[in-house]
């Protein structure tokens, strides 16, 4: 088990380094001089060229490819671009924000998912997974933007419960961010368990279906035990994968509902950067969202060893 464990550690750590690759060549490829964009198009000749040498990209770029790669391993990630300070702090406070609403609304959406999911796999075809199948494609139907407006809406301006946007800013602390994320919660979570309920659904009634269910009912063992023992842990195996991809989506691909409620998180923070030509921040951002990707995706194949001892001994045999 620790040799798969560091196995799949090598592998997220050459992601990771690929992406981090692939990530400084994008940027370096981007149409546009950055010194010029720092200092305006009226800028002159000999100021852009002073400000090409104070940002060093007048060196070579495998110089530049390998003095950034070592600041990222020692936690430097450069200075933005246009605000002159250290990027560290601004993005460790951006992604400080983006978790606030990120993990409620992981919690959240997964513990719905899977509850949804089983009643309706349990109750196929009857009221209860009509409801929940319904009640489903309605969430993946509607893009986000369009239910964070519903929400702001409703909750902010007919029934002024909840704040509609972030007023603050990206200073404030996490007792001035908190009633602002809650809108946001409400609208992630529902696009996240919509997608997560079919999947758990179809995996409840494939092993609801199976044989070692089948046999394990016939030898009397009661219903409930053979679905939280049984049909649960299988069922949940497939929606691993999705869960991964919906963290990197939580973290940073969020933009959309960010931008409705001026909510200062990661995504926010990646456009932003991008419409500035801020290269530091963005090549900061999309290594932290590499990061914690690869993580998730780890944390999904160890959960998938964990419920299914057949894959268990299988890399074992492989090993």
């Amino acid at each position: 088990m620790t040799r798969m464990i560091l196995t799949r550690l090598g592998t997220a750590v050459l992601t990771v380094l690929l992406a981090a690759t692939l990530v400084f060549l994008a940027v370096q490829l981007l149409p546009g001089d950055v010194a010029q964009q720092v200092l305006g198009q009226d800028a002159t000749p000999e100021a852009v060229e002073a400000m090409r040498t104070e940002l060093g990209l007048d060196r070579p770029v495998l110089t530049r490819y390998g003095d950034w790669l070592l600041g990222l391993f020692t936690g430097d990630f450069g200075n933005s671009l246009v605000t002159r300070e250290p990027v560290g702090p601004a993005l460790g406070l951006r992604l400080r924000n983006t978790l606030m609403i990120a993990v409620p609304t992981f919690v959240l959406g997964v513990a719905l998912a899977v509850y949804l999911g089983l009643v309706a796999g349990l109750n196929r075809d009857k009221a209860p997974d009509r409801v929940a199948s319904g009640l489903a494609l309605v969430g993946m139907s509607i893009p986000e933007f369009v239910t964070a407006t519903l929400g702001v809406l409703l909750l902010a301006v007919t029934f002024p419960i909840l704040p509609a946007v972030v007023i603050d800013g990206d200073q404030a602390t996490m007792g001035e961010l908190f009633p602002a994320t809650i809108l946001p919660i409400i609208v992630l979570t529902i696009s996240m368990t919509a997608y997560i309920l079919r999947m758990t659904r179809t995996g409840v009634i494939d092993a609801m279906a199976s044989e070692f269910v089948t046999t394990a009912m016939l030898k009397g063992v009661r219903r409930r035990d053979v679905v939280i023992r049984h049909a649960l842990p299988t069922a949940i195996l497939p929606t691993l994968n999705v869960l991964a991809i919906n963290v990197a989506w939580l973290i940073g691909g969020v933009v959309v509902v960010e931008a409705v409620f001026n909510y200062p998180g990661l995504g926010s923070y990646m456009i932003e950067a991008v419409h500035n030509r801020d290269l530091p921040v963005i090549q900061s951002v999309a290594i932290v969202t590499a990061i914690i990707y690869s993580l998730a995706n780890l944390a999904a194949d160890l959960g998938a060893m964990l419920l299914d001892p057949r894959q268990r001994t299988r890399q074992e045999a492989a090993a």
